[in-house]
């Protein structure tokens, strides 16, 4: 139920992001979702790709600061409160969202969410029972 996630640590500085996504793209490694977040003197680009162990060696082999992790990802309903309904039931348990991006199902047409929370089993659980799907690695590399 968890999906590895590529954070890449970045000076904030001209073109480095564009050297992550060259070294990507000569390894045929798509981007299916990313986020990016930054300070004055560095960023955290945080990538789901297809491969990921490819783009973990790969990175780091071009010098570049690399960590895998784990996160949560879930299908949501694409209408107003989709959501809300979900950080709500979140929310109600006590659990902590640390960070969350998104991004488009292209097989469904479907919202999907990327979690990163404090307590993930305990969060997995709690959205689980209030009927949400969580998407397997699978769902997410095969779009």
């Amino acid at each position: 139920m968890q999906v590895p996630q590529i954070s890449v640590f970045l000076e904030n500085k001209v073109g480095r992001m564009a050297e992550v996504t060259e070294v990507l793209a000569a390894n045929e490694i798509n981007i299916i979702a990313l986020s990016v977040a930054d300070t004055s003197e560095f960023g955290i680009l945080r990538l789901i790709v297809n491969k990921p162990e490819v783009a973990y060696e790969k990175l780091k082999g071009e010098g570049f600061t690399v960590m895998t992790n784990f996160v949560v990802a879930v299908e949501v309903d694409d209408t107003p409160g989709g959501l809300a309904r979900i950080l709500r039931t979140l929310t109600d348990a006590s659990l902590n969202v640390e960070y969350m991006y998104a991004f488009v199902e292209r097989s469904t047409g479907r919202a999907a969410l990327i979690f990163r929370f404090d307590k993930e089993g305990e969060a997995i659980k709690v959205l689980q029972a209030a009927g949400v799907n969580i998407l397997q690695k699978v769902d997410i590399f095969q779009n």
